[in-house]
């Protein structure tokens, strides 16, 4: 009886002990990012973008408040018919919902550029996180800017436990089910 008792009792120091040995790691990716010059490279690509697409649309509603101001005072001068004015500004609201394409079309251009230029750099930067992660030996990795888990092990994965507990068809590592 009492060697079952201080061996049990080993057996829970044990895996206490490696419980405890596990390795976890962070990151601040904000801090990281901020120091590569290629994030501040595809920061200044992007706010040239913005620059551009933002001149055009700004030149858009300058030449509409000219076109609704010029309208106005021929209204008010009497030297335009009800008819003209109404087809006018009728022609005018048609401008102002363009505008309103073309901004929706800006943010869209943006978000393109901004996938394009910082994909790279993001899965560059996680790559070299994840290579640390497995040479250094951690288990989990969390972002500490974000409090997100960037990296963990797959020895870690539960699902396939849960999976059977809940009766569901577990995976079988390599694909297939």
């Amino acid at each position: 009886m009492k060697k079952t008792f201080v061996l049990t009792l080993g057996m829970v120091f044990t895996l206490a002990f490696t419980g405890f040995a596990q390795k976890f790691g962070y990151l601040n990716s904000v801090a990281l990012l901020s120091e590569l010059a290629e994030v501040k490279q595809a920061d200044s690509d992007l706010k040239a973008f913005q620059t551009q697409l933002t001149k055009r649309g700004q030149e858009m509603v300058q030449d509409l408040q000219a076109q609704a101001a010029e309208l106005d005072r021929k209204k008010e001068l009497g030297t335009i018919s009800p008819k003209d004015y109404q087809t006018q500004a009728e022609k005018l609201q048609a401008d102002e919902a363009k505008i309103g394409e073309y901004e929706q079309e800006v943010y869209e251009k943006l978000a393109k550029k901004r996938e394009e230029l910082y994909k790279p750099i993001l899965e560059r930067v996680n790559t070299a996180m994840q290579d640390v992660a497995k040479e250094n030996g951690y288990l989990l990795v969390f972002d500490t800017s974000t409090q997100v888990l960037l990296y963990a092990d797959e020895a870690l994965d539960v699902t396939n436990l849960v999976k059977a507990k809940l009766g569901l068809s577990v995976t079988t590592p390599g694909g297939g089910n």
